[in-house]
């Protein structure tokens, strides 16, 4: 207490200042310092980018000017990959940046050098990345109308045929050759069928035709493919004809031929002969169906009437097709449809475990609709086929 007072510190707080001053004996607290962490990171450190991601492209195609565009890039390659690669992962931005994109072009490729390159890479894109053959026809097209360069070696588009009349020529090779090089030959078909359907030939006189020289040789394509029947070959037959059937079948119909009841002919044959599976096989017959309904084309009887039941004959054929419990086929074209309809609904309760307002109704441990395995057994899926076709031949008799 007389220390106390001699400090000045009240006899009430000498529990609290005990611990910091209990005599000259006791050396000084230290308080703890955390040890600092060194680091090699710079604030001047170029930006980060995760491994893949380039990022020239999002630069050059933000900018709106004409001159910065070009900055980044060090050659036409480069620019022209950055951006069938960018159209690969972003379709729907071709209308938008297209007519950018063939201003820049006019700009770069001013030698007979630069255009063929420009085509080259056009046509790998299109050929080995899938799903980019219809957006590299569209791209064809569009730069067959904007590009104005036009050498003595030939404009863009006669560029591009002469490209692919180099594959063209090899297409019986191809189709006995290996896995590979059938694959890369059916990659170029499809591209050849794409640009038949989008490239546009402008007349004189203004009208607009495709491009007379890939309808024949499509033809041709066609016959290299059904001469050597292996299944791949035959899929890429059919994924052909239902790309461009209907408009082929018009257009040789227009000059008086025949061409695709000799195609279908053909198909006809295979499926009796060739030594190839059974699924191709149904996709064969599939599409001679497919044909025989006018390629699933659905014209009104009159052109200025709704069409009804009653003036058009195809009015049902897009009505999905129900079974009664015996099995019987039935469509909204039946005299019977609504009771047999009703019938079908009071027998199969369609969604078991749902209330009205979506809520899962299901119970733990029970099946819910995503993890159900909706495969079946071979000799099941075959026997449920065969029911199919013999339903189909006791509907038509």
């Amino acid at each position: 207490s007389e220390h106390l007072r001699k400090t000045g510190v009240p006899s009430g707080s000498q529990d609290k200042v005990s611990v910091l001053d209990s005599g000259p004996e006791m050396a000084e607290p230290q308080s703890a310092v955390d040890p600092v962490a060194t680091s090699n990171l710079s604030v001047k450190a170029p930006e980060f980018y995760p491994p893949g991601y380039n990022q020239n492209f999002n630069q050059n195609f933000t900018d709106s000017s004409f001159d910065d565009r070009c900055d980044g890039y060090l050659t036409l390659a480069e620019y022209v990959q950055d951006f069938l690669n960018h159209l690969t992962e972003q379709p729907g931005c071709f209308e938008t940046e297209i007519e950018q994109f063939a201003e820049t072009l006019n700009g770069w490729v001013i030698a007979d050098e630069a255009l063929q390159e420009l085509v080259e890479l056009i046509y790998q894109q299109a050929t080995s990345v899938p799903n980019f053959s219809y957006m590299g026809a569209r791209l064809c097209n569009y730069l067959s109308h904007h590009l104005t360069i036009s050498p003595q070696s030939g404009n863009f588009r006669q560029l591009l045929l002469q490209r692919c009349r180099t594959e063209y020529e090899n297409r019986d090779e191809a189709t006995k050759g290996d896995e590979t090089t059938r694959k890369q030959f059916h990659a170029f078909v499809l591209f050849l069928a794409e640009l038949y359907l989008n490239l546009e030939i402008k007349g004189t006189k203004g009208q607009v035709t495709r491009a007379e020289i890939l309808q024949e040789g499509l033809r041709e394509l066609l016959n290299a493919l059904f001469s050597n029947p292996v299944d791949s070959n035959l899929i890429c037959a059919v994924k052909l004809l239902k790309l461009t059937g209907s408009v082929l079948e018009d257009a040789w119909k227009e000059k008086g031929k025949n061409d695709m009841e000799e195609i279908i002919q053909r198909i006809e044959n295979v499926v009796l002969d060739a030594n190839c599976s059974r699924d191709v096989k149904h996709m064969l017959l599939k599409l001679v169906e497919l044909r025989s309904s006018n390629w699933g084309r659905v014209h009104g009887t009159t052109p200025h009437a709704e069409a009804t039941p009653e003036n058009d004959p195809n009015y049902f054929m897009n009505e999905p097709t129900f079974y009664t419990s015996d099995g019987v086929p039935f469509t909204a074209a039946d005299p019977d449809y609504q009771e047999k309809y009703q019938e079908l609904l009071e027998r199969e309760d369609l969604f078991p475990y749902y209330e009205e307002n979506g809520a899962d109704l299901s119970g733990p441990g029970e099946l819910y609709f995503d993890e159900i395995d909706d495969e079946m057994d071979p000799e099941i899926e075959e026997a449920y086929e065969k029911f199919c076709l013999e339903s189909e031949h006791k509907r038509k008799q």
